[in-house]
């Protein structure tokens, strides 16, 4: 099978294959945000998903086509996310609005997991170019969305003409994900806070006069 087999099996599945194969990628990635990928075995996804190891191979054939289906499921869910949370921001409040949303929702579990998609990343990476490959389209996608939030604020006049939106999306994202990191190594929240706060008051030092409170 070539590096894709995990997605071929798929294509034949019937509505209760399918719901199958999406109780176990759902287990799976419950398990690796908690344990890791290194630290969460086949059999482990095997019981958490109640399915059996004949239904499990029949699915995917090894922990890496298992994987490289939770980087797709993650990523779908957090893109899916961002997408609701950004889509329609073209003000300086509601991009306050996006961070707030982010901090709340880590401080829930006290910044410990970090991001779903930048934990992946870290472990991956290294060994899977199939699913570093997902991902960095998936942080891609992420970073476009900030960069079009940011555009509608610069068409809208609240940003200045001379703003790179493509550059400061990119700073925003790492921001993010450096504050998730420290969260998340800290067990408190404050640092994504102030993470994120400091690319906050950078992009307000671009805003046109008297448009760094809109």
């Amino acid at each position: 099978m070539n590096e894709n087999s995990d997605e071929s099996p798929a294509i034949r599945l019937t509505a209760r294959g399918m719901k199958t194969r999406t109780r176990i990628v759902a287990a799976a990635a419950d398990l690796m945000r908690v344990q890791g990928i290194g630290g969460t075995t086949l059999d482990d996804v095997i019981v958490a998903s109640g399915v059996s190891k004949s239904q499990f191979y029949r699915h995917f054939e090894d922990k890496g086509a298992l994987v490289r289906a939770v980087v797709t499921h993650v990523g779908e869910w957090v893109i899916a996310r961002e997408t609701n949370m950004l889509g329609t921001v073209s003000t300086l409040a509601g991009l306050r609005r996006w961070r707030d949303s982010l901090v709340k929702a880590n401080a829930l579990r006290h910044g410990m997991y970090g991001c779903a998609l930048g934990s992946l990343a870290a472990e991956v990476s290294d060994y899977d170019t199939v699913a570093r490959s997902v991902l960095d389209e998936l942080f891609g996608a992420w970073r476009r969305l900030i960069d079009e939030a940011l555009g509608r604020m610069k068409r809208a006049g609240v940003l200045d003409e001379s703003v790179d939106t493509a550059r400061l999306a990119v700073g925003f994202l790492a921001s993010l994900q450096g504050g998730y990191l420290l969260a998340q190594t800290a067990r408190d929240i404050e640092p994504m806070a102030i993470a994120i706060d400091v690319a906050l008051a950078h992009l307000e030092s671009l805003a046109t006069a008297g448009r760094a409170a809109s």
